[in-house]
């Protein structure tokens, strides 16, 4: 198997086709790329932005250059040497009439061909919840009604520009009668006579007959568990991994399949043993990837929560998070904030697929005639559920492997000493469901990968999409597969995840962003920075919180923004603040604004505290949208006074940048560089970072890979200086690729009076060589100058000559390396000779 030495993901649509992905392959190589990473490329719903909604598995996306535009591409990436990896959804596809083996469902129910392809409980009438309100209202306002389908010709329920083919039986025989249907009982006795029905989208939560990914009703899930379905959907998939044209998979949501170990076991004899296979897998604190699972890692969101402890001040955090308690009038209680979060998910959001679960559980205990209290059952599976720590376990038809039956034990004890405690027998009766100890083994097995498939769900809307838009002490730690619960952070804790990473997924991508991550990058290094200076934050957002008083509105349920709110904003702000954006810019501050109100608008709902994405409110969102307009009014008091006191921010933020891009370049994994990402990434949530980065400026600024200018400010504020680290390194790990991928890693102790200053580390394979030693907790660098610490060498590194990677100069090293620059701000990476 060929390991990428170095990732680029690009995102397709949205105006990348394969021909400007084509034209953009010169710059990856001189960027040290060695895989191209694509987003989804097979034909997706029209106007799709991201591809996840598949329609067609077997065809390549016509509108982004089809099979042919795709052939190009290949050609081209095999040209300058460089390899290609997919991203593939084997969870779900686009519940949507343009997806015609859905399609084909729809008009044929359950003798459809692909009636078990889509995970569809065919004990009743498919539900269709696509409908602004009730069947009945819709069809009482008049907006159903038969039409012929523009596609088939044939019979359909139309309502607005979705039509709905009708089974054959329904109307064969008097095609044209049904046609001139205008009768609202008679339209209501046809509908009765389909496989499907028609719902309220709002009733989805509650009344589903198909299990979704996430809370997304447009997305069925696939069945992929059976071997037809594994092969219908990756017919095409195969053919361009055992044609050479792709070289590597990365798969969706893996934790959403019936039994993930089962489907990579045959994807792995399917694409190969050549084939290079990461997964999306969200790890909880302890958490590993199962050992039998044949792929080389994660796609690295672990990576991302590693780095938190090397460049958050955990000697200062503490003083954030009373600041933050302050201005929000009591501290948080972020177990309890946890767990309402997850209540929230269990009885609301979630509901049908809770009760769907409860029914199952019920049915067992008959058939097992023991006596199970419905309302007990009901209070245990919910604590349960809300107890997960992890995104599941992975049991199967047969039972629960045995690190799977230790998790859920461990669940099972923490649930029964909680102060919630449910009734002991039924959470007894439920556990033995999950490991197969009762005589219905095939309800037990539904029950068990129905409760697999949800705890996932549960766990990621909870925190991710719910209680890290709520709670936001510090944005920089709210992110994608960050642990909720207040934590130490430590360069220990740092350098024990590299030893674990290189020991147990030493081939995983490392990502610092992607298209899911909640803000950028760059964004995340620079709020990292108020954990160094908590009360330089406080009393600064104590002042603009004053500057801007009157622009805080007195509602009936409360002012708006609340001071939660204002906390945050202001933290985002200074995340996404452009490295020279002015107060008197305005058609910058124009810009800014159009992103910074979307952002602000998709936290409000995504909290779900006084406005959400089913039941807004509209009176606070445009009250806290005014606030956030007004904090970007050209030349105000307030945004004097910001920008001014952000400037140390964005200076320690740039040096906490590019030492968070030399650690992912050199510590072990794959470093995998998001779109623009290789220059500075300030974006916020998507759909924010979904937006196309200048490649025009990014490859002129690569036109020469020269060393990095780091005693050039201009280069640092437009991100010339990590554009140029990245140039530079990956060029080095092409020349040593094994020394990246399976050297040692060594910590290595700073001494001095700023020896907290560094983060210091070296990678080591026969007689090769790598040390790496960059700043951390740099807001204070102006004041006290170069960083007075030295990095102590074992015997091993000791006595030797090396190269410096960045400024070619060669070195002899005794027992020690002096870090410090005249400013302290850049990073040192030696390499033996």
């Amino acid at each position: 198997m060929k390991i990428p030495t170095a990732t680029y993901r690009i995102q397709f649509r949205n105006g990348m086709t394969f021909d400007r992905a084509a034209a953009l392959v010169p710059y990856m190589k001189r960027l040290g790329i060695s895989h191209l990473y694509a987003s989804p490329i097979f034909t997706a719903t029209s106007g799709s932005t991201h591809g996840y909604d598949v329609t067609d598995a077997n065809e390549i996306e016509p509108a982004i250059g089809g099979r042919e535009g795709f052939d190009r591409m290949v050609k081209a990436l095999k040209a300058a040497g460089l390899g290609l990896i997919l991203d593939i959804v084997p969870n779900h596809m686009a519940a949507s009439l343009e997806n015609p083996w859905w399609r084909d469902v729809i008009e044929q129910g359950e003798s459809s061909r692909y009636a078990r392809h889509f995970d569809i409980d065919w004990s009743r009438r498919l539900t269709l919840p696509f409908l602004g309100d009730t069947f009945e209202r819709v069809l009482e306002n008049g907006d159903i009604s038969v039409k012929r389908d523009a596609k088939s010709g044939k019979p359909a329920l139309a309502y607005f520009e979705s039509h709905y083919p009708l089974v054959a039986e329904s109307w064969q025989g008097r095609e044209e009668a049904v046609l001139k249907l205008t009768d609202k009982a008679a339209l209501a006795d046809l509908h009765e006579r389909q496989p499907w029905r028609l719902t309220s989208w709002r009733d989805a939560r509650r009344d589903l007959s198909y299990r979704r990914f996430f809370e997304i009703t447009g997305l069925v899930g696939v069945r992929v568990e059976d071997d037809a379905v594994f092969d219908d959907s990756h017919r095409l998939i195969l053919e361009l991994v055992q044609s050479g044209a792709v070289d590597g998979l990365r798969i969706d949501h893996v934790d959403g399949l019936a039994d993930p170990n089962a489907y990579l076991t045959r994807l792995r004899q399917q694409a190969g043993p050549e084939c290079y296979i990461t997964v999306e897998k969200i790890l909880g604190e302890g958490e590993h990837l199962p050992e039998a699972w044949p792929i080389s890692g994660t796609t690295g969101y672990e990576f991302i929560a590693s780095l938190s402890d090397a460049l958050v001040d955990g000697k200062k955090i503490a003083a954030l998070r009373s600041a933050c308690d302050q201005i929000v009038g009591a501290p948080v209680d972020m177990a309890a904030e946890l767990r309402n979060a997850k209540l929230l998910m269990a009885d609301k959001n979630f509901e049908g697929e809770f009760t769907t679960l409860l029914k199952l559980a019920v049915a067992i205990a008959n058939a097992e005639h023991a006596p199970l209290d419905e309302s007990a059952a009901r209070a245990a599976l919910r604590e349960l559920l809300v107890a997960f720590p992890v995104y599941r376990t992975y049991g199967t038809a047969e039972g629960l492997p045995a690190d799977s039956h230790e998790r859920l034990q461990q669940v099972v004890e923490t649930v029964k000493r909680s102060a919630t405690a449910p009734d002991p027998a039924a959470l007894d009766f439920l556990v033995r469901i999950l490991t197969g100890d009762v005589a219905a083994a095939e309800k037990a097995a539904t029950f068990r990968i129905r409760f697999q498939q949800l705890t996932g769900p549960l766990m990621a809307k909870s925190i991710e999409d719910t209680l890290f838009f709520r709670q936001n002490m510090a944005l920089a730690l709210n992110e994608v597969g960050a642990e909720p619960l207040p934590r130490d952070f430590s360069l220990d804790r740092f350098h024990a995840e590299m030893e674990t990473r290189l020991a147990r997924q030493p081939d995983a991508l490392s990502g610092t962003s992607s298209h899911d991550t909640k803000r950028g990058e760059d964004a995340r290094a620079r709020l990292y920075t108020l954990t160094e200076a908590p009360d330089l934050w406080r009393e600064s957002v104590a002042r603009w919180r004053g500057i801007n008083a009157a622009h805080v509105h007195a509602l009936d349920d409360g002012p708006a923004p609340e001071p939660a709110v204002e906390w945050l904003l202001y933290q985002a702000l200074a995340g996404v603040w452009p490295t020279t954006l002015q107060p008197d810019d305005d058609a910058g501050l124009k810009a800014l604004e159009e992103r910074f109100i979307g952002f602000v608008g998709k936290a409000l709902r995504e909290a779900k505290l006084r406005t959400n994405w089913g039941d807004s409110n509209d009176a606070y969102e445009q009250a806290v949208l005014g606030y956030a307009r007004h904090l970007l009014v050209p030349s105000s008091a307030f945004l004097r006074d910001f920008t001014q006191t952000l400037q140390p921010f964005v200076r320690a933020g740039l040096v906490n940048g590019v030492t968070q891009t030399v650690i992912k370049l050199t510590a072990p994994g794959v470093p995998d560089i998001y779109q623009g990402s290789e220059r500075l990434d300030f974006s916020l949530v998507d759909p924010d970072n979904r937006r196309e980065p200048d490649f025009d400026a990014l490859q002129q600024l690569a036109e020469n890979n020269q060393p990095p200018a780091f005693s050039d400010d201009d280069a640092w504020y437009s991100g010339r200086v990590k554009q140029q680290v990245i140039a530079n390194v990956l060029a080095l790990r092409q020349q040593k690729p094994s020394l990246f991928g399976r050297g040692d890693y060594l910590p290595l102790p700073a001494t001095g009076k700023r020896a907290a200053h560094y983060v210091a580390f070296a990678r080591t394979e026969g007689d090769d060589a790598l040390i790496v030693v960059a700043p951390r907790l740099a807001f204070d660098i102006e004041d006290g100058g170069p960083a007075e610490a030295e990095v102590a060498l074992p015997a091993t590194l000791a006595n030797r000559r090396y190269r410096n990677v960045f400024s070619g100069e060669d070195v002899s090293l005794t027992d020690r390396v002096h870090p410090q620059a005249d400013d302290g701000r850049s990073p040192v990476i030696l390499l033996s000779l």
